[in-house]
């Protein structure tokens, strides 16, 4: 269970669902692409609602996946793509029922170093290299899940004062900066 309030979603009733389910916060990560992260990361407690019960990775991975996604069309859609990012859901909720025993923290309780934080992160499906960093990132900065060589192994997210992910996010100052950030990253890019 995360150890501090999260305000990833700037919705109050959203962040409480995030702050209280570390799954919550996991499908939110995965929901965390080509859409605003307010959205990403309150559709997990919109999922919730409709579900009519707390997240469950279990329940999840043995939905019918027609159900799931018609849960995830459902308007307002919790994502741009609600039918691919329904499967990618329910992907990661069949690894961590089966691999982790129906246990989200069971990806990070024991690791001892940063690398294999990230390696765990990056086995799980629709986790590239970059979304386990800054998942990684954000469970060292704000969760306190700081194996050693964790600021290393995350980089450049991990980095104290960067403002580049949502690893970086507490209050709606620090999104901000974050977006900030990402344009600057872009229009160099660009240029």
């Amino acid at each position: 269970m995360p150890k501090r309030s999260l305000h990833l979603s700037q919705d109050p009733d959203a962040d409480k669902v995030l702050s209280e389910s570390s799954l919550a916060l996991l499908v939110g990560m995965v929901l965390d692409q080509q859409i605003p992260i307010e959205k990403a990361f309150s559709s997990p407690a919109v999922l919730a609602r409709r579900m009519g019960s707390p997240l469950d990775a279990a329940t999840i991975a043995a939905m019918d996946p027609d159900e799931l996604a018609t849960l995830f069309k459902e308007r307002p859609a919790l994502h741009r793509f609600p039918g691919s990012m329904a499967g990618r859901v329910q992907d990661v909720c069949r690894a961590v029922a089966e691999q982790y025993g129906n246990d989200v923290t069971g990806i990070w309780k024991g690791v001892r170093t940063g690398d294999e934080l990230v390696a765990r992160l990056r086995a799980l499906p629709g986790f590239g290299a970059q979304k386990a960093k800054i998942f990684a990132a954000l469970l060292g900065k704000q969760l306190g899940v700081r194996p050693e060589g964790w600021r290393e192994a995350t980089a450049p997210y991990g980095a104290e004062g960067s403002h580049l992910s949502v690893a970086d996010i507490t209050d709606q100052k620090s999104l901000d900066e974050v977006r900030a950030t990402k344009r600057a990253m872009k229009a160099g890019a660009r240029a």
